[in-house]
């Protein structure tokens, strides 16, 4: 009876092995993955830093060794009077000092602007707010070519053109300023602002008091996005200023490009020594920079 029963029972079909299916992937250990991206973004950090290595092991060199084939990235003979003469070939430190003034002040106005009007865009209720924001944001889909020229026109006409306010006042205020600053106060309760209100607080003080100092990660996305765009900026500068007294850096490096030939180891020169603040400044906030774009993103 026992044999009987054996031969009436039959396999689950769970039992039966899938002949056909591939054998199961080991996994992959969390310490290899780790290593694996770790190699990965230090060869990416490595690819970004290599035009900045060729610019330093450029500014070291002769003229007619900057572009030899193949490259050489360690100079034969390293020329660091090049870091002596540009500062009397040129006259670098107006240059220098022109960039800082524009960059901060125009850094300045924009966080002052931008944060106020982005207040209003965030926390004030009136009618037509959303389109009005709208409509603004979408001024930075044109092309700064586009109205150039009517620009132009404009300060001609009021007598600013070869003035360093006529930069201030055409980059003082922008839209990405306002987009910014508006995301991240949108992650500010709402309940802070109205109880501010009910203690007699008015709009101003309120942005001014409240608004601000919670918003240092955002104040310090923008101001220095703006500051390294101002810095390097070349054809606001190009088109505006005439004066020599009143160029930036970006224009000075340009004296060293000649009809026929260019001093391409004092260009790479004068680019270091102005890559320097750049560089100064996003090391002093580089952690209010990340936290805010990080958090400006929160919130659409």
């Amino acid at each position: 009876m026992t044999a009987n029963l054996t031969s009436t029972v039959t396999p689950k079909p769970d039992a039966v092995p899938n002949r056909g299916s591939a054998p199961p992937r080991p996994a992959i250990p969390a310490r290899v993955r780790k290593v694996v991206h770790s190699a990965l973004l230090t060869v990416l950090c490595l690819l970004v830093l290599v035009p900045f290595v060729w610019m330093i092991s450029s500014s070291l060199k002769h003229d007619n060794q900057v572009f030899t084939v193949p490259t050489q990235w360690i100079p034969r003979e390293f020329v660091w009077s090049n870091y002596v003469d540009i500062w009397t070939q040129i006259p670098m430190l107006a240059y220098l000092r022109n960039s800082a003034f524009l960059a901060i002040t125009i850094s300045f106005l924009q966080v002052i602007t931008g944060s106020f009007a982005a207040y209003g865009f965030a926390k004030l209720r009136f009618p037509g707010r959303d389109w009005l924001f709208l409509a603004y944001l979408a001024t930075i889909a044109v092309p700064w070519q586009a109205y150039m020229i009517p620009q132009y026109l404009i300060m001609e006409k009021l007598g600013l053109v070869n003035t360093h306010l006529s930069i201030i006042l055409l980059q003082a205020f922008g839209a990405f300023g306002v987009f910014l600053m508006r995301q991240y106060y949108q992650s500010i309760p709402d309940e802070l602002i109205e109880a501010a209100r009910i203690d007699g607080l008015s709009e101003y003080r309120i942005w001014w008091r409240i608004m601000l100092p919670l918003s240092r990660p955002a104040i310090a996305s923008l101001g220095l996005l703006t500051f390294v765009s101002t810095w390097n900026d070349y054809m606001g500068p190009f088109i505006y200023f005439t004066s020599n007294e009143l160029w930036t850096v970006q224009l000075g490096l340009r004296s060293f490009v000649g009809q026929y030939d260019a001093a391409y180891a004092m260009i790479m020169t004068g680019s270091v020594i102005s890559v320097l603040p750049v560089v100064l400044v996003f090391l002093l906030g580089q952690r209010q920079f990340i936290q805010g774009i990080a958090t400006s993103g929160l919130k659409g």
